[in-house]
């Protein structure tokens, strides 16, 4: 259970299983074919996998923020 604890990044890479007092407890094995999960900011992957992103998110309201600023764009 030490050593898993300690050595978790490098194991995870191939399937092991964890021991405790000599009995087998836990199977771990690497996902292969997982997608990528999603980021958005500090928000947690099951809320931002729901979300999307406009393409044109760059330039939304863009005018609207210049005259705020009093600039033009």
């Amino acid at each position: 259970m030490h050593e898993a604890k300690t050595q978790l990044s490098r194991l995870v890479k191939e399937e092991f299983i964890i021991a405790n007092n000599g009995r087998p407890v836990a199977r771990v094995v690497p996902i292969l074919d997982a997608p990528p999960v999603p980021r958005i900011g500090f928000l947690p992957p099951e809320v931002a996998s729901q979300m999307r992103v406009p393409e044109d998110f760059d330039d939304m309201m863009s005018e609207e923020i210049a005259e705020l600023f009093g600039t033009e764009r």
